[in-house]
C-alpha cells in the first residue's frame, strides 16, 4: 500500500499504472492527444441504416471493446438500455463501457454485469441500484469513477479509448449533423457527447427527430458521425431535471443559502462583472434568490454563469443580471430551450470546461463556485460519492474540477442529515481534497479553511457565526452522536482518480 497526501491507501499496482494523488501527474507538462481511426465516407455513402441492430454490426463492435453514452437526459435516457439489450442479444460480451455518468434508470446494466456482457465501467457516478450493486461487489474489475474534466481528459489522452460512441441526439439530418435544442426529447447542450464524438473511433447518432439536411445549429458535426439511426423514442425530457431542480421552503436550506450569499456579497469577489457557478439542489438556487436581490440593490452585474445550466441562471441572464451562460449541460427544460434561442447562451464540450491538461478551462476563470457535500471532514476533505453507510450512490461530477479552480469555493450542506452527521472526523471517501475547499457552509454557521488566511481576515467582521470545523464537527456529534466506523472488505470496488489523473482513493466492498 501507498499512503498518498491525504492519507488514502492506494494498491501499490494502482499507484503504478496512475500514480498517487500528490505525485506529479504523468501528464503534468506534456501529453499526446489520441489519434482516431476514421472509416472515410465516399461520395454517395448513405450513413442512415435501417436499425440499430444493423448499425452496431457496422461498426464491428465486438468481445472486448470499450463504448461510451452520454447521460444529458438524465434519468429520462432510454438510450443506454436500448443499446446493451440489443448487444447483449448480439452476444456480444466483455465490454468496457464509458458513459459520463450512470442513472437509476440503467438499473438494467446489472443483469448484463452478471451476463458477463459489460466487464469493466468507467464513469462519473453511479446511482441507486447499480451503485450498490457495484459496492456488493459485482464487478469483477472496480469501476474507475473520473470528474467530468478528468474524463474529458483521459478521452482526449486514450486513457479511456472509446471503439464506438452511441449518442442519443434530440436531432440529427441523415448526414449526422446533431443538436439538443430541437425534436422531441430536447436535452439542451451536449457537452459530454461532443468530446466521445470528438475522440471516437466509431460514432452512432441514435434519433427520434430526423430532420432535412442540415440540420443547424450544429453541436456535433457530420465529420465526428459514421452512421445515423432512426427510433421511436430516445427519452423522456421530463427525466433531465428529476432529482436535479428543486426549488425549497425548507427552513434549514434557506438559512443555509442566506448564509452562502452573505459570504459571496461580502467578499473581494462580489464586484461588477463577477463570475459564478452554482449546484441544483434546493439551497443552492436560494443562493441565486438572494444573490439576485444584492446584485440588483448594488447595481452589479456578472460577466457570465458557469457550468451545468438551470431555469434560475436562464432567467438572471434574460433579466440582464448575467451577460453570459456558458453551458456544458442543462438540467432542465427551459435551460434547454434557452440555448436554442438566445445568443449569449452558449454551448462547449467538456474539455473547454475543465480539461487541467488543455490551453486552458473555463473554470480556471470562475471567482465564486457553490457546491454541495455528503460529508466534509476537519481537514476539509469533501465525498460527494458514498453515502454513511459505504455505498456508492452519487457522482463526482464537476466537484473536484470547480472547487480546484475557482477563487473561492462554497461548500454548502446542513450539518446533519437525519440522523447522520455531514460534518465528520474523517469522510469514507475523498473525492475533492481539502485544499480545493475554502469555505464551508451549514444552518448554524460558516467555517473557512485556515489555509485561506486572506478570506478569515476579510470576513472577521461579518455577520455570519463563525466556527472552526473542528467545532462543527463536535456540534453535530452532540446532536446525532459519533458514528460508528464502517466494516470494509478487501475488494477494491472503484477507485477515485483525481483529475490530474493520479488516484486520490479506493472504495472497498461493504
Amino acid at each position: 500500500m501507498v499512503k498518498n497526501t491525504v492519507g488514502r491507501d492506494i494498491p501499490q499496482h494502482i499507484v503504478d499504472q496512475y500514480g498517487a494523488y500528490g505525485e506529479e501527474s504523468k501528464y503534468s507538462t506534456q501529453y499526446e492527444e489520441t489519434i482516431r481511426k476514421i472509416n472515410p465516407i465516399k461520395l454517395g455513402d448513405d450513413k442512415l441504416v435501417g436499425s440499430l441492430r444493423e448499425a452496431i454490426e457496422k461498426t464491428g463492435l465486438k468481445d472486448g471493446m470499450t463504448i461510451s453514452f452520454h447521460h444529458h437526459f438524465r434519468e429520462g435516457d432510454y438510450v443506454l438500455n436500448m443499446v446493451m439489450d440489443e448487444i447483449a442479444a448480439m452476444g456480444i460480451k466483455d465490454l468496457t463501457i464509458a458513459p459520463s455518468s450512470i442513472a437509476n434508470v440503467h438499473e438494467p446494466l446489472i443483469e448484463h454485469i452478471k451476463n458477463g456482457v459489460v466487464t469493466n465501467i468507467t464513469s462519473s457516478g453511479l446511482r441507486d441500484k447499480v451503485g450498490a450493486a457495484v459496492s456488493d461487489g459485482i464487478m469483477k474489475n472496480p469501476v474507475v469513477l473520473r470528474s467530468h474534466g478528468g474524463r474529458a481528459q483521459a478521452i482526449a489522452s486514450g486513457e479511456i479509448k472509446i471503439d464506438v460512441a452511441f449518442i442519443g441526439a434530440p436531432s440529427s439530418d441523415a448526414y449526422g449533423n446533431i443538436n439538443g435544442t430541437k425534436g422531441k426529447a430536447i436535452c439542451g447542450s451536449l457537452g459530454y457527447a461532443k468530446v466521445d464524438a470528438r475522440y471516437a473511433d466509431q460514432v452512432v447518432a441514435i434519433t427520434d427527430s430526423l430532420m432535412p439536411y442540415p440540420n443547424t445549429p450544429i453541436s456535433i458535426p457530420q465529420t465526428d458521425v459514421d452512421y445515423v439511426v432512426e427510433v421511436d423514442a430516445i427519452g423522456d425530457p421530463t427525466g433531465i431535471a428529476k432529482g436535479a431542480t428543486r426549488f425549497t421552503q425548507n427552513p434549514k436550506e434557506l438559512v443555509i443559502a442566506r448564509y452562502a450569499n452573505q459570504v459571496i456579497t461580502n467578499s473581494p469577489y462580489f464586484k461588477d462583472k463577477f463570475s459564478f457557478q452554482t449546484g441544483t439542489g434546493g439551497a443552492s438556487l436560494a443562493v441565486s434568490r438572494y444573490l439576485r436581490e444584492d446584485m440588483i440593490k448594488e447595481n452589479i452585474t456578472a460577466s457570465f454563469a458557469l457550468g451545468g445550466i438551470t431555469n434560475a441562471m436562464v432567467e438572471l441572464h434574460e433579466e440582464g443580471l448575467v451577460d453570459k451562460l456558458i453551458d456544458v449541460q442543462d438540467f432542465d427544460a427551459p435551460s434547454g430551450e434557452s440555448l436554442g434561442r438566445n445568443p449569449e447562451h452558449t454551448e462547449i464540450d467538456a474539455i473547454f470546461y475543465a480539461s487541467p491538461l488543455f490551453k486552458g478551462a473555463a473554470i480556471n476563470q470562475l471567482d465564486v463556485c457553490i457546491l454541495s457535500a455528503l460529508e466534509i471532514d476537519t481537514d476539509f476533505n469533501v465525498n460527494v460519492v458514498t453515502g454513511s453507510d459505504g455505498v456508492i450512490r452519487g457522482a463526482i461530477g464537476g466537484h473536484p474540477d470547480t472547487a480546484s479552480s475557482s477563487k473561492m469555493s462554497l461548500v454548502i450542506s446542513p450539518l446533519v442529515r437525519g440522523r447522520i452527521p455531514t460534518v465528520v472526523e474523517q469522510v469514507n471517501t475523498v473525492i475533492t481534497p481539502g485544499s480545493s475547499v475554502d469555505v464551508v457552509v451549514t444552518e448554524i454557521g460558516i467555517a473557512i479553511n485556515p489555509e485561506r488566511q486572506d478570506l478569515v481576515e476579510h470576513f472577521k467582521n461579518v455577520d455570519v457565526p463563525q466556527f472552526t470545523i473542528e467545532e462543527l464537527k463536535e456540534k453535530a456529534y452532540a446532536i446525532v452522536g459519533t458514528p460508528q466506523p464502517i466494516e470494509y472488505g478487501e475488494k477494491d470496488v472503484a477507485l477515485i482518480q483525481y483529475r490530474d489523473g493520479t488516484m486520490i482513493d479506493v472504495v472497498r466492498n461493504v
